[in-house]
């Protein structure tokens, strides 16, 4: 799947478009430059799924957790993890096996941790205002 976004405006409705096409789906990897909109495309995921708090990056905790009508939201950044033994230090798999949302991002620093049947983001930019993203 594939979704051309143009402006940040447009952002609701892929998310929208993300979660109806996989509604089962509840890990999902975040591929893409620094900068491309991992944690924006994020953000418009959980105001999709009802989270009213501020959500941010969690480049520093490595784990933000929302509240949101589908229960607790997990949002991970591990562009800072050196090892993915830092990942199990976390305590990754409570998280990932407690089929609740989990966003993502550089997902690529812990590759033999993450599960078979996670679903794949990569955005891509096109312009300084558009991306694609693609779904696997």
């Amino acid at each position: 799947m594939e979704i051309l976004v143009n402006n940040l405006e447009e952002l609701n409705d892929a998310a929208e478009k993300i979660l109806s096409a996989f509604p089962d789906d509840r890990i999902f990897l975040f591929y893409g430059a620094m900068g491309a909109g991992k944690t924006t495309l994020v953000n418009a995921l959980c105001q999709a799924l009802g989270v009213e708090d501020a959500t941010s990056s969690p480049t520093f905790s490595i784990v933000n957790e929302y509240a949101s009508r589908q229960g607790i939201i997990y949002h991970f950044d591990f562009y800072r993890l050196k090892t993915e033994e830092e990942a199990l230090d976390l305590g990754y798999e409570d998280y990932f096996y407690a089929d609740t949302y989990c966003f993502v991002e550089w997902p690529e620093k812990i590759p033999n941790l993450l599960p078979a049947d996670a679903r794949a983001i990569t955005i891509q930019t096109l312009s300084p205002t558009s991306r694609k993203i693609s779904i696997k």
